[in-house]
Formats: C-alpha cells, structure tokens, sequence
C-alpha cells in the first residue's frame, strides 16, 4: 500500500481479537470498494453449501481476486464487514479469517452482522471489502 495507515485503538481488546478499532489512511491514490464476496464458484453458482469453514475459505480467495484484478490485496484492506446467517459457527472458524489476514499484515476494521438469510439459499458468508492504495 502506497499510503501510511495509522491504527486507532482506545482499547486492546479489539487487537487480541486481530482487529482494529479504526485506522487513519492517508496519502492513498486509489479506493476499491468490494461487493460482497461469497462462496461462489467461477460459473456463479454457490460451493460448498454445507460447511461453513470451506465458504469462509472460499469468499476470501474470491475477495482476493477482486483485489488482485485491482492489483492490491488483503494487505489493502481498511475495511471489512461480515455477514453470516450463524455467528456462532462462524466463530468456531473465525482463525481462517484472522490467519489470512495476520498472514497479509493487517487488521481492518472489521464489523460482523447476524443476517437472517444472504442472496442466495444455502450461502452462510459474504465478505465486503474497502481496500487503499
């Protein structure tokens, strides 16, 4: 990322938990802002409707595509919100988010939202993006 991120942090809880309470970015050229991103296959139709972890998975390696057709990635990203038709399975697996995006350097602001249903039957997690350059 071209420009300097400052990250904003009035507790220490929200960093134990691999995110940031806000982060100040400036000096950036350029803003992308992602759609949701599910666990959706090339041909757009849902995977893996049946575990949670495997869409996790699979909704990040498509936000990472998004981001690299834009030539960035998850070390771009300075914000992210989650929304998932079951919080609590999502947090037995929340390590797969938290890993990737340790593994990038980073830790966005992130919000997670129980929905009663996504676009489609069966999708668990969508995962929306803002990323800087």
């Amino acid at each position: 990322m071209t420009g300097e991120r400052t990250a904003i942090n009035p507790w220490t809880w929200s960093v134990e938990r691999g995110f940031n309470q806000g982060e100040v970015v400036s000096g950036h050229t350029r803003t992308l802002y992602c759609s949701g991103q599910a666990s959706m296959g090339g041909d757009g139709r849902p995977e893996h409707l049946d575990d949670l972890a495997a869409q996790l998975d699979l909704s990040l390696d498509n936000l990472e595509a998004v981001l690299g057709r834009a030539g960035m990635s998850l070390a771009n990203l300075v914000r992210l919100t989650v929304h998932t038709t079951d919080v609590d399975r999502l947090f037995e697996h929340y390590g797969v988010l938290a890993s990737r995006l340790g593994a990038a350097g980073v830790a966005p602001p992130t919000t997670m939202l129980g929905v009663t249903r996504l676009a489609l039957p069966g999708l668990m997690v969508e995962l929306e993006g803002t990323a800087v350059e």
